[in-house]
């Protein structure tokens, strides 16, 4: 049974991170830092990479 709660409380944990993480990417905020030159993923970054 505590198992059933554990679960259920790091289902909900990652389910809130998630929504939290795409709500922020639709209000435009940035989860790298701004550091473009060197993000590895500068690519998707809009096209707006300086390196």
């Amino acid at each position: 049974m505590g198992t059933f709660f554990v679960a259920l409380l790091l289902i909900a944990i990652v389910t809130l991170i998630s929504l939290s993480l795409i709500r922020d990417k639709k209000h435009g905020k940035r989860s790298c830092g701004g550091n473009c030159g060197s993000c590895a993923g500068c690519a998707g970054c809009r096209g707006s990479c300086e390196k």
